[in-house]
């Protein structure tokens, strides 16, 4: 009854000494994993190397980074009652377009006084210019009488030492003479007094006529600035105004925010701020597009001071007990007018930032400061208005007019 029973340990010992390359195999194939393993890490820590070496070092890269831009607040000049709204928020609104319009009757009424006010003070020059013409004819006049009077008087005195004149006479011929030369020193004096008021000036120039044209000038203004225009092109954001709403000089309307003048401003690490300088490109891209969009911009400018530095209420590091934080600095980055019109952006949206630092400052990259001197000339070109020059333009049209009308 054992006979089989040894049958079967010699079978599976036989079986046994026949499997004793498997455990072989799997160590041979775990050295050769693990090589590879090992092999595939130097490679890529190879090529990391280079990539640093020639690529990764030279760019600083955040994600810290907002759009920024500027933000057009729309106040009054002048004290009235709003009678219209004609932009809403998140309106575009074209540069010169009307956005809000004041009650014009008391300006109105002003104006009108200004102008009837120029217009009498120009007649009123002008015949003192005319009155030169009066006074030089009375100074002639003047002068031959007391030419006619010292004539009877030689004819007189001449004909009185013979006695057929009278002594009477001869004193009449006297006081003639200085009743004569009195009245033409009043004259001459009379004509003295009108040529100060008109000499070296115009009816035009005159300090009178002028004091009133500023007057007009003054008033014209106040009546144009009941109509507030888009200083520039750009979305209507914070309205705060009503119809019917009583304002103030400096009231908070609205504001407008030109999404064409954007910029980015990068918050980099102190560590981070060695290698960058005001010239050198960086891409940039927004969250909102995604890495299909890219921006093409230029460092433009660093800020003076940290943000905790420049708070409204800056860390007082000298009192109590102190942690060190490691601080960040705003990096000012240009982006070119044409990729925001293409791809527009939007205040406060997250951005990426990657600077190549490999070039050098402005001192020592001429090419990189005309770049940039160029990108800032054309993307903020726009950052000044002259919608508001022409209303002074108008104030001297309207005077120029009055005086014409009136010096005639």
């Amino acid at each position: 009854m054992n006979a089989p029973v040894i049958g079967a340990d010699a079978a599976a010992e036989t079986h046994t000494n026949v499997d004793t390359p498997a455990p072989d195999r799997k160590t041979r194939a775990r050295k050769l994993g693990l090589t590879l393993i090992g092999a595939v890490v130097v490679a890529a820590g190879i090529g990391y190397g280079v990539y640093y070496e020639r690529v990764a070092r030279f760019h600083i890269e955040t994600d810290d980074a907002y759009v920024n831009g500027n933000i057009v607040p729309i106040t009054p000049q002048i004290t009235g009652t709003v009678i219209g709204v004609d932009g809403n928020n998140t309106q575009i609104v074209e540069k010169g377009k009307p956005l809000v319009r004041i009650d014009p009757a008391d300006a109105r009424i002003a104006l009108e006084k200004a102008r009837a006010d120029l217009g009498q003070t120009v007649r009123r020059v002008h015949a003192v210019f005319v009155g030169d013409d009066k006074l030089r004819a009375d100074v002639m006049q003047r002068q031959t009488d007391l030419a006619r009077a010292q004539g009877d008087l030689q004819r007189r005195l001449a004909t009185g030492a013979a006695g057929a004149v009278s002594t009477e006479d001869v004193s009449h011929a006297h006081d003639a003479v200085a009743t004569a030369r009195a009245a033409l020193a009043a004259a001459q004096q009379a004509l003295r007094e009108n040529r100060a008021m008109t000499d070296d000036t115009s009816v035009a120039q005159h300090p009178d006529v002028q004091a009133a044209a500023a007057r007009v000038r003054d008033a014209y203004l106040a009546y144009a600035r009941t109509t507030l225009p888009a200083p520039v092109t750009g979305y209507v954001t914070q309205r705060n105004v009503q119809v019917g709403q009583r304002v103030a000089p400096g009231t908070p309307l609205m504001s407008l925010v030109p999404l064409e003048q954007a910029w980015v401003d990068a918050n980099f690490k102190e560590w981070q701020l060695r290698g960058i300088r005001v010239g050198q490109p960086a891409t940039v891209t927004a969250d909102v597009y995604g890495d299909a969009v890219t921006y093409h911009g230029r460092v433009i400018g660093l800020a003076p001071g940290t943000g905790s530095a420049l708070a409204l209420l800056p860390a007082q590091n000298a009192t109590g007990n102190w942690i060190k934080v490691v601080q960040r600095l705003p990096v000012r980055i240009a982006i070119p007018v044409e990729e925001l019109r293409a791809h527009p952006l939007r205040v406060g949206l997250s951005m990426n930032v990657d600077i190549d630092i490999r070039q050098g400052n402005d001192a020592d990259n001429a090419r990189a400061v005309a770049q940039t001197k160029a990108l800032m000339a054309t993307s903020f070109a726009d950052d000044r208005t002259d919608v508001f020059a022409k209303y002074g333009d108008e104030a001297d049209a309207e005077i120029a007019r009055i005086i014409a009308a009136n010096a005639r």
